[in-house]
């Protein structure tokens, strides 16, 4: 655990129980601070009373004497409206933060000795595989790197700052919201569609969130930016003309200097004299299709500019296991493949598996974003059938209508049933190999906690029909 510094004989108020509140007040009570938890959820203050950290109700609390308010990330700041506890620390001109900041403040008061180097991820999508490939890359080269953030271990969690380490972090929107202090050795952007936009108050919002990843980066750090949608090309031209840090523009779809691409599977680094071929991506069997190119790009960028060696760097990409719940081989029942990539929580997430996948059975649906489906459309002719569940199903089976056969499902072990047994039928007909595909576009919280529960639901509703299948 990180020793928060900077607190020390200060009282912090602390909203939002779960995996990032618990480990926060624990790492505030080590530096010295005092904290006040409180969670609306019952279970969850007994949880914390449990491990002994002290439970205060904050609606009767008086707020004149709280110096902080940390935040959960999934606490609404702005939209759709304020929280209620943000609305009450405004009013005593409280402070409010969250747990990256927590961190930033003691990454920036570390000795020199002690301070790590620092790479934070942001993205609409791919920020976990990107965030994970980057750690594994780290590693492999003898490095010491801690990874987490909105993946894994909450960042307060990781083992104590020291020097050499190399914090690699995936930051949210939600998170980036509450962070003002950070400053990235190396700073990733993948890309940028509408996501979120009910908490960010539109699309403004939501890109000014995520190009906070930049604020504090100085001369000497480096600014990577996929410039393969328009807001990213848009950012990285006008970072670029700041002129104030190296900037190493990534692409998956065209060559571009002083950056790193990547065209047909190979890798390509141009921030010499000359574009150099880095990596054969189509080798890389954890790392299929266009998306994961940008992730690659993006990834070795990052490990450079933080000391990994060119050689190290492509070696590491080739050697990278993947990442639960995106586009995860779950392995074969029979001729039926199944594919979880349950952490497609949007339509642009889905794309990124449906384009990598010739023809499949489509397991989609859950609490829809804006625009539901609409944008797939061009990848339609590539279902044989949708099997639709949650909130979404009856929308997603009004836009397929005429496009793709579609039944609603109603949950995910019914829809993994119905896929399997149409799947089966066809391969038996045709002698061809299928493949069953969760990717849901859609968020979670209807039927599951979050993308992981639902995708470790799919692997045993799969290891289920593998079991009855060798009965």
């Amino acid at each position: 655990m990180i020793t928060v510094r900077g607190f020390s004989g200060k009282r912090v108020a602390i909203f939002g129980l779960a995996r990032t509140g618990l480990t926060a007040a624990r790492a505030l009570i080590a530096g010295g601070a005092e904290v006040a938890l409180w969670d609306e959820k019952p279970e969850a203050r007994d949880a914390a009373k449990k491990l002994g950290l002290p439970v205060v109700d904050l609606e009767a609390a008086e707020w004149l004497e709280f110096d902080a308010l940390m935040l959960s990330p999934g606490v609404p700041l702005t939209h759709p409206k304020p929280h209620w506890t943000v609305e009450r620390a405004k009013a005593a001109n409280v402070e409010i933060l969250g747990d990256v900041e927590l961190f930033a403040r003691t990454v920036n008061a570390c000795a020199e000795g002690r301070r790590p180097k620092v790479i934070a991820i942001t993205g609409t999508n791919g920020k976990s595989t990107t965030t994970a490939l980057l750690g594994h890359i780290i590693r492999s080269a003898g490095k010491d790197a801690q990874v987490g953030g909105n993946i894994g271990l909450g960042v307060l969690g990781l083992e104590e700052m020291h020097g050499g380490a190399v914090y690699v972090l995936e930051l949210s929107s939600y998170q980036l919201d509450l962070t003002s202090s950070l400053k990235p050795d190396a700073a990733v952007l993948l890309n940028i569609s509408p996501d979120h936009l009910d908490r960010h108050g539109g699309m403004d919002g939501y890109i000014a969130a995520k190009r906070r990843v930049f604020l504090n980066q100085v001369k000497g750090d480096t600014a990577i930016i996929g410039v393969d949608d328009d807001w990213g090309a848009q950012i990285c031209t006008e970072i670029t003309a700041a002129n104030r840090r190296t900037i190493r523009p990534i692409s998956a779809r065209r060559a571009i200097g002083r950056g790193v691409y990547a065209l047909s599977g190979m890798l390509y680094d141009a921030t010499g004299e000359r574009s150099v071929e880095v990596a054969d991506l189509a080798r890389a069997k954890s790392l299929p299709g266009r998306h994961n190119w940008q992730n690659a790009a993006a990834a070795y960028a990052a490990a450079v500019a933080v000391g990994v060696s060119p050689a190290d760097a492509a070696r590491g990409l080739m050697t990278f296991p993947g990442l639960a719940h995106r586009m995860e081989n779950l392995g074969a029942v029979g001729r039926v493949r199944f594919v979880n990539d349950s952490k497609a929580t949007n339509a642009d997430a889905a794309r990124q598996a449906m384009s990598a996948i010739p023809r499949f059975y489509w397991i989609a649906g859950g609490v829809p974003k804006a625009g539901g489906i609409d944008d797939l459309a061009d990848l339609f002719p590539k279902i044989e059938k949708a099997y639709l569940i949650g909130q979404a199903a009856d929308d997603f089976a009004k836009t397929l209508e005429g496009q793709a056969p579609a039944v609603i499902a109603g949950d995910l072990a019914a829809a993994t049933q119905m896929a399997y047994r149409d799947a089966v039928a066809a391969s038996a007909a045709t002698g061809e190999d299928a493949v069953v595909l969760l990717s849901p576009a859609c968020a979670s919280f209807d039927q599951f906690p979050d993308f992981e529960v639902r995708g470790d639901a799919f692997r045993a509703a799969v290891a289920g029909l593998g079991a009855n299948a060798s009965a």
